[in-house]
Parts: C-alpha cells; structure tokens; sequence
C-alpha cells in the first residue's frame, strides 16, 4: 500500500491497526497532501497517539508546502470545520477559503457548510476572522453575508466598515485572495500564494479604496492636529482601520501608485507627532503597520519619509524599534529591482552641488563621499553659519539642515539597496545607467565608486571604476551589472584592490575587499548542508539583532515550548533561493543567553513551495552572499571576540581555541587591507603581519592581535591582554576603503600599543607589567 494511501487509513480508521512510524512525507504529492488535510482536521483531541502523530504529522507538511485540492477535498474541508465545531468551540475560516484558492477545478456548492459557520460564529459575536467571515457568509448566500456585514459595521471604525462593504461586493474569488492575504497563520496554514497581492492590486474597487483610506487616514490626523478632533495618544485609529490601511498601504505601494510619495511625506508626520508638546504619537500602531507594509513592498520614497520623520519622534522607545524594522526593509528594498534606485534630484545641480542666497551670503549644499553645507562670503569660506543669516534667515537655515539630512539619507538607502543586489545580479541598460545614475546629481556620488562591469560586445564584459577612469564605449542597450570579485581572477581582485587603496577611494560598501566563499571538500561530502560555521557559541540577542538587520527571519529563542532551537532564514536572488542557518540554545547567565550555531541548507523554490537542494547546486553568488552573512553573524557576536568572557566551563574552553583560531575569509579580507595600508601608517616601523596576527612592537614589550577576534597576546610567553575596546567613533583622519568595525578595533589597539610607554590606564598597565 502506498504511502499516502496508508496515512488515509489510519486518519479514518483508527482501529486498522497500521503503523506508519515516522512518515517522510516528503514522498506524497501536493494532490494527496490536499486530500488528506481535510481528514486530519476531522482528528479529535482524544484521538489515539498514533493516529494523533499521523495528524500533526500531516498538518506540519501543510504548512510548508502548497496543497492541491480536489473539490471533493475542499467539500470534506468545509464539512470538518462544521464536524468540530462542538469539540474546539471555533472553526479556523482560513482553512476553507485557502483550499478554495487552490481548488484543481469547479468549487463546490458550500452552502448548506457555510451557512453553519456564519450562524455560529453571529450567535458567539466572534469577529476575528472578518475577511474569512465575509468569504464564507457570502458562500451561504445573501442573507447571511448581510447579517455579517451588518454586525461588522456596528465597530472598527469608519475606514474598517468601508473596507468591508467593498470586500463584500467583490466577486468570490477576489474575496478569498483578501482573506489569503490577511490571514493570521495557524499550525497548518500553508505559505501565502506567491501572487496573492498582486493579484489583489489589479482589483479595480480594491484599487480604488486603498486610495480613499489613506486620504481618510491623512485626513483623520490633519483634524487632530488643528484640534477638530480630540487627541488621544495612540486612539487615531482602531485596530479594525489599521489593519484596512496596512492593506491599502501594501496595494497602493505594489501598484507603486504615483500619488503616495507626497501622500505618505504628510501622513507619517501626522501620526508620528502629537499635536501637543507630548511625547507620545497619535497612532503607533498604524506607524508600525506602514513599516510592515513597507518590508513587502518598500519603495526608496517610504524608506526616505520613514527616516525623516523618524529623526522628529519625541517618544523615547519609537524611534529604537522603528531602526529594527527599518533594517528589514532595507534589505527588501534591493530585492525590488523595478523601484530601487529610483532617487529624486532634490533640486541638486548636475554637478551635485546646490546653491542659495541670503543676504549677501551663499549656502553650499555638496554632494561627494557625504552632504555638507557650507558658507560663503564673496566666494570666501566661512566657518560657521554667519550670524546675520541666523537671525534673519532662520527658516531657510532649516529648510538646507532637513535638506543635508534627506539628501544623506536618500545616499545611505541607495548604496544599501545597491549592496543588495549583489547577489540578484541585475543587469541595466547602459544608456540608462549613465544618464539615471551615473548622471544623477544625488546618485553620482554612490555609483561612481564601485566597480561596474559592461558588455561591450556580447559576452565580453569590461570592468570600470568610474571615478578613476573614463567609461568604454559600448551601445546604449548594452547591459551594466555591479562587478563582484567571485567573477574575477585573483589578479584582477588584487588589481582592483590596489587601484582603490592607491586613489584613497571609500567604497559605499565592500565591494572590491569583499569576502568570496567557495565549496569546500567538507561541504562537498556532506552534500545537502554546511558545518562551516558551526559549533560556535556566540551572544544570542546580539545574533538575532543581526538577523533583523540582514534581512533574515528568525523566532526568538527561549525557555518555552520550541524554544531551544530555530533556523533563521533568507530569500535570495528575487526569491528563488532560501538559506538556513540552524542555530539552538547553549546557555543562560544572567541576562545574556548563549547560543551555539549549527547547519546551512539551502531551498530552491518550487512553485509554491520550497525544495531542499544540495550544495553543489546553489549558484556560486548565492552561496557566497549566504555564508558572508553567517560569517558576520558568527564573527560579529562570537563570545572569542568578547575582551571581557571570563566564564569558565565549556564556554570558556571555546573562548580560548576560537579566540585565536584560524582565519576565516572575512578576517582574511582584512589582513588584505592592513597589508596594504599599514605601510602609509605613522607606526609602520612597529608593525608587521605574521599569519593570523598583526605583531605590533611596543617600547615595554611585543604584542600580537589576532586578525579574526581582535585579540591579544603579549610576549614573551602570550599573556593574554585585555584592552575593552572605546566605542566612541574615530575621527575619520585613517583611510580605509571600507567600513570595518573590527578592522578599525584592530587598529585602534596598534596605535595604543605601539606607544604602550605613554598609556594611562592602570587596568591595561597592570597587565603589561605583569607580563613584562
């Protein structure tokens, strides 16, 4: 008997005594999936164990992949919600509209199901499926989607029963698109359709609300702030209306609607400011639903209004938590290709350069590596703001302050949604790329110092730097990429790297330092995952801070059910590859909690679905992008590169093997540029690179700084010196061609230590003497 077959048998016969252990249910199709759902639903919690197994077991595969259903299936589906309505005392409406979606031909008449449901969930006033509610209530017929609407309409709100009335006009299958869209995901609810909202967004009524609730919404927070309507902190809005805005915010950004720039540049003022001195906000909760609607489909405008205003919010805990969900949606800026370098010219000229008048004194408002503005007098620089113009110009002073901001900011989300793309690989016009972003006064700055790689002739592709060298010739239509070094010889990455460090050119982002990660004989043999990065103990809630600002997903781990472990993940490559790294819990002291890192696997979408594949399949930019991220996550929050771990037990065993451990290919990359840069250093005579250590040779004694952990050993017999790193920010004098917290760590500790006669500090003090 086949598998499937065999799992039927024991979902609807208890007694058949088959025993099928633990199934891999890998092996039934998405048909049978769809067949058997609707039979685990019908499982009772006083069930036997076995067939209790079976039925979690079913309804785990559910939700990983994308049932199909016969409309026999989706019959059983409906009539299972109704069977257990005495036992669970609720009906999960989702279940049915989802198997509607993906019914394999004509749906069935629902009717005499639906109308049970309907009547059930009125008689208990239970409204927290409305979409759902709506769906089903219109399958038994008008009457019950009347008295639906009806008892929807009495709260939530004038946006929310607007909403309703348009969803209950629409047409069945529209209506349950709605409910896919909005569903709130239980134990078994299969992923989203990938279309879903696309599919919403050409609903023309649907179109059409989502512009009239956001001006309503615009509307509502212009009234509160000329005091029409009473101000009540965090009361703009019911949570009926902000869920109704968050769709049409979703709807009005996928159609990338030319209307919502200024819209939201005045909404998010509106409800990120009381109209009082108070420090509160008149709807945080729609704030942080817009950011949510943003993450799906941001566009370079919402991430510019987002960030202003965020420097405007006088409540405390906002703005820390708007920098967390914004990080999200930077990174899902780059994978949008068709907004993400879309960048308006703010007034800029074509030089970059903006200039005003007043009273008799010029502000000069420059684009280069940064946004300065500065003053002049008769073409004479002056230091500060003149004292005139901040008497008799205030506004204007302002009006160039907001401006420098918004202009770094619009640089900041441009090289980020840039840096994305590495690993979509997207190609551009050549015509286009010269004139919209190499031409651009703002984006100018960005691109012209990164590497870009243009066909000259089909398949021949020539690599520039357009700030230190003139653009080849090649046909407009011809195809510009960003280069990245897992393209080129190592040659050609040397090449690069020295021009850059030659010209003193600061990359928005490593590019042409970046760390390149190749299969490994050991990630061959094991075939479908990596240990590469695995068996560290790192700081957890750092990790997962990391996490939400690389663009990755993860559950928080803690002492609850599943709790122990999780696997964050990543979609790359316009979401066709999926990366995840396993990680678990290790220990808890105190308020820190330890986790230990584990596998990397990667899925390759399949239709709706993800498809485990291994290592050897994963295209060479994908997995390279992939494990720099783990590399950072591992590296970045690793108890190794922690001055101040001294627990003992197995965490501190580790400390001492990984804090001097061998090099991994991002600390590699640094050795690269010290090897470069350390011979234009002052202290270049105390210096020197010796395998995995920068030796620095002071006036007291010899110390060696480990090149992954930024740890030191002192001579003669490798005492361990700890030195807490200072956290303020340098002053900017050192050139390195990338950011790099733990490079400038390292070189911060070369200069201290070269002058180790003139240090002060008597903690660090005590330890050189101690060693010396």
């Amino acid at each position: 008997m086949e598998l499937a077959a065999q799992l039927m048998r024991v979902l609807t016969d208890p007694d058949c005594g088959i025993d099928v252990g633990r199934p891999d249910l890998a092996r039934i199709s998405d048909d049978e999936l769809g067949e058997l759902l609707p039979e685990a639903y019908r499982v009772g919690a006083k069930a036997p164990h076995r067939v209790a197994s079976v039925r979690f077991a079913v309804e785990y595969e559910g939700r990983e992949r994308q049932p199909r259903y016969t409309p026999d299936a989706c019959r059983r589906m409906f009539e299972a919600l109704v069977e257990q309505l005495p036992e669970r005392d609720w009906a999960d409406l989702t279940r049915g509209t989802g198997t509607l979606l993906r019914c394999t031909g004509p749906w069935p008449d629902l009717a005499e199901p639906a109308r049970t449901l309907t009547e059930f969930f009125l008689e208990k006033d239970d409204m927290r499926q409305p979409h759902a509610l709506l769906a089903v209530a219109a399958l038994a017929g008008a009457e019950p989607l009347a008295a639906v609407v009806e008892r929807l309409g009495r709260t939530e709100g004038a946006i929310h029963q607007d909403e309703t009335a348009v969803v209950a006009g629409l047409v069945p299958a529209e209506r349950a698109l709605l409910v896919e869209a909005g569903q709130t995901h239980t134990y078994s609810s299969p992923p989203i359709l990938p279309d879903t909202w696309q599919r919403i967004a050409l609903i023309p009524a649907y179109a059409v609300f989502a512009r009239r609730a956001l001006e309503a919404a615009l509307a509502r927070a212009d009234a509160i702030h000329t005091g029409t309507i009473p101000y009540r902190s965090d009361k703009a809005f019911t949570d009926g209306e902000v869920g109704a805005l968050g769709r049409a915010a979703r709807v009005a950004l996928l159609r990338d609607e030319p209307w919502l720039p200024d819209l939201l540049d005045r909404l998010l003022p509106g409800i990120c400011l009381a109209p009082t001195t108070a420090r509160t906000l008149p709807s945080q909760a729609l704030l942080y639903e817009l950011v949510r609607a943003g993450q799906e489909f941001p566009t370079p405008e919402l991430v510019t209004a987002l960030r202003t205003v965020r420097a405007t919010i006088r409540h405390a805990g906002v703005p820390k938590r708007l920098d967390k969900m914004s990080k999200k949606l930077d990174a899902a800026l780059a994978e949008r290709t068709d907004v993400a370098l879309r960048l308006p010219a703010l007034g800029f000229g074509a030089d970059g350069v903006l200039r005003r008048e007043a009273g008799g004194y010029e502000a000069v408002v420059t684009v280069g590596g940064s946004v300065e503005l500065t003053w002049a007098k008769d073409g004479r620089a002056l230091r500060s703001v003149p004292a005139p113009v901040r008497r008799e110009h205030a506004g204007l002073v302002k009006e160039l302050r907001d401006l420098v901001k918004r202009a770094g900011i619009q640089l900041g989300t441009l090289a980020r949604a840039l840096e994305g793309r590495l690993v979509v690989d997207t190609v551009h016009p050549y015509g286009w790329w010269r004139a919209e972003l190499l031409g651009h006064p703002l984006a100018r700055s960005v691109v012209g110092r990164l590497i870009w790689e243009i066909e000259v002739a089909p398949g021949d592709w020539r690599a520039v730097l357009p700030e230190a060298a003139e653009l080849p010739d090649a046909p407009d239509d011809a195809s510009v990429r960003l280069w990245h070094p897992i393209r080129s010889e190592p040659d050609a990455v040397r090449a690069w790297r020295d021009l850059i460090t030659e010209h003193r050119i600061r990359q928005p982002f490593k590019q042409a330092f970046r760390e390149i990660y190749v299969l490994t004989p050991a990630e061959e043999e094991t075939r479908v995952y990596s240990n590469r990065f695995a068996a560290h103990i790192v700081h957890y809630y750092r990790m997962f801070a990391l996490f939400r600002a690389r663009g990755w997903q993860s559950r928080r781990l803690g002492p609850w059910d599943l709790g122990d472990e999780d696997a964050a993940e990543r979609t790359l490559a316009a979401g066709e590859w999926r990366v995840d790294f396993h990680h678990a819990m290790a220990d808890s002291t105190g308020e820190d909690l330890l986790a230990s890192t584990d596998q990397v696997r990667f899925r390759r979408r399949d239709g709706g679905t993800w498809r485990e594949v291994a290592l050897s399949e994963v295209p060479p930019l994908v997995f390279s992008e992939a494990m720099r991220d783990v590399d950072l996550f591992v590296g970045v929050t690793s108890i190794a590169a922690d001055p101040d771990w001294t627990d003992r037990g197995p965490a501190r065993t580790y400390w001492e093997r990984a804090g001097f451990a061998e090099l991994t290919e991002s600390a590699e990359a640094r050795r690269d540029v010290l090897a470069r840069i350390l011979p234009r250093l002052k202290i270049a005579d105390r210096c020197s690179l010796e395998g995995r250590y920068l030796t620095v040779r002071g006036d007291v004694t010899t110390y060696r700084i480990h090149l992954g952990s930024a740890n030191i050993l002192m001579a003669p017999d490798d005492a361990y010196l700890c030195v807490v790193p200072d956290r303020r920010k340098g002053d900017g004098k050192l050139f390195l061609p990338f950011e790099d917290e733990r490079l400038s760590l390292i070189l911060s500790k070369a200069f201290l230590l070269a002058a180790d006669s003139e240090i002060t500090d008597p903690t660090i003090l005590r330890q050189i003497k101690r060693s010396a």
